[in-house]
C-alpha cells in the first residue's frame, strides 16, 4: 500500500472522530478541523494506491473420477466444485458475523470465485477471487476469501490430527461453515476421489481416499458437539490482543480459559471487572473425546450469586 495514502487515511479517520467529539458551539475548533479535513480529502484523491492482487488457488483432483491428465467426469466435477465454492463462501461470510442455521449466506456475492483455467498433470481447476472493483492493499491484511482458503486448509489438516487440535480450529468456526466443508469432503469420498489444494504457495494434499473419508467423518456433526452454556464466576484476566480469557467458576473455583468471541468488540474492557461476580455465556465445543473449548459470547456483571446455576456441568 502507498505509504502516503495510508498516512492520510489514518489522519482523515482521526479528524472525523475529533469532529464528532467537538461540540457545535466550538465554532473555531470545528472550522479548523473542517479545513484540515478538506485538505486531506484533496490529498487522498491525488495519491495513487496499489490495488490488491486477487487471491488465486488451484484444486487438483485424483482418484476414480479422473481419467489421467486427459479429463474428469463432468458430473463429479460440477458437484465437487459447487460444494467447494459453497464451503469457501460460507467460511468467508462467517468471518464477519453469524450465518444462521439455514437460509441464504449473507453477502454471498462478495465472495465469488472465478474459474480461470484447468490444471494439467492430474486434472483440476484454477480459481481466482472475483473483485467487482479494485481492493486497496493494506500491509499485512488479507481478504476474507484468502482467509477462507486458509481456514479450509487448517480445518482439513486439523481433521487428520488429534481431537484437541481439531477443537482449537472448530471452536472458532461457524458450525454451518464447517458443515459445508464436510459436504465437499463427503462428495469426494463417495466418489472415491481425493484432492490437492494450492494457494499463495501453500499446499495441502490428501494421500488417498481413506484420508478424505477420515477427514469427512471427523468434521461431521456426529463427532463435533457445540452448545451454549451460562456460567457464573469471576474473570481472572484477559489478554486483549490475543483475545483470550481466564474465568474462575464459583463456587467450585475451577478455572477455565478460552477465546473472546467477535460479539465482544473491546476485550480490554473486561479487565475493568476482574474478581467481580459475573454471569457469562460461552459456546462450548468438544471434538470426539477431547477437552472442551470455550468461546465467550456475552458477559454481564451480577452480584446475586444465588440466582445462578454455577458451572457444575463444566468438564
Amino acid at each position: 500500500m502507498n505509504t502516503k495514502y495510508k498516512h492520510f487515511q489514518a489522519e482523515y479517520d482521526e479528524i472525523n472522530k475529533l469532529l464528532e467529539q467537538t461540540p457545535e458551539e466550538n465554532v473555531i475548533d470545528r472550522m479548523s478541523l473542517q479545513i484540515r479535513k478538506e485538505t486531506i480529502e484533496s490529498a487522498l484523491s491525488e495519491v495513487q494506491y496499489c490495488a490488491k492482487e486477487p487471491v488465486r488457488a488451484s484444486l487438483n483432483f485424483h482418484g476414480k473420477p479422473v481419467v489421467g491428465g486427459h479429463g474428469i467426469f463432468a458430473e463429479f466435477a460440477v458437484v465437487a466444485i459447487n460444494k467447494f465454492v459453497d464451503a469457501v463462501t460460507a467460511l468467508a461470510a462467517s468471518l464477519t458475523g453469524p450465518l444462521g442455521a439455514r437460509g441464504n449466506i449473507p453477502k454471498r456475492d462478495s465472495y465469488q470465485l472465478l474459474i480461470t483455467g484447468t490444471v494439467l498433470g492430474s486434472f483440476g481447476f484454477e480459481m481466482e477471487e472475483y473483485q467487482s472493483q479494485p481492493i486497496l492493499e493494506i500491509e499485512g491484511a488479507s481478504s476474507q476469501v484468502e482467509q477462507a482458503f486458509e481456514l479450509a486448509r487448517n480445518l482439513i489438516e486439523a481433521s487428520l490430527g488429534s481431537d484437541d487440535n481439531l477443537a482449537d480450529v472448530v471452536s472458532e468456526t461457524e458450525t454451518r461453515a464447517v458443515s459445508k466443508l464436510q459436504e465437499f469432503l463427503k462428495t469426494m469420498a463417495d466418489q472415491e476421489a481425493y484432492c490437492q489444494l494450492l494457494f499463495r504457495e501453500k499446499k495441502f494434499s490428501f494421500k488417498d481416499v481413506d484420508e478424505v473419508r477420515q477427514s469427512a467423518e471427523r468434521l461431521s456433526q456426529n463427532n463435533i458437539y457445540c452448545e451454549d452454556e451460562d456460567l457464573f464466576g469471576e474473570f481472572q484476566g484477559v489478554l486483549p490482543k490475543r483475545r483470550t480469557f481466564e474465568f474462575k467458576l464459583l463456587p467450585s473455583e475451577e478455572v477455565i480459559s478460552g477465546k473472546v468471541g467477535p460479539e465482544i468488540e473491546e476485550a480490554s474492557e473486561i479487565n475493568d471487572i476482574l474478581k467481580q461476580p459475573v454471569k457469562i455465556k460461552v459456546v462450548k465445543t468438544r471434538v470426539g473425546s477431547g477437552l472442551p473449548r470455550y468461546v465467550l459470547s456475552q458477559y454481564e456483571k451480577n452480584t446475586n450469586q444465588s440466582d445462578n446455576q454455577i458451572g457444575k456441568d463444566v468438564e
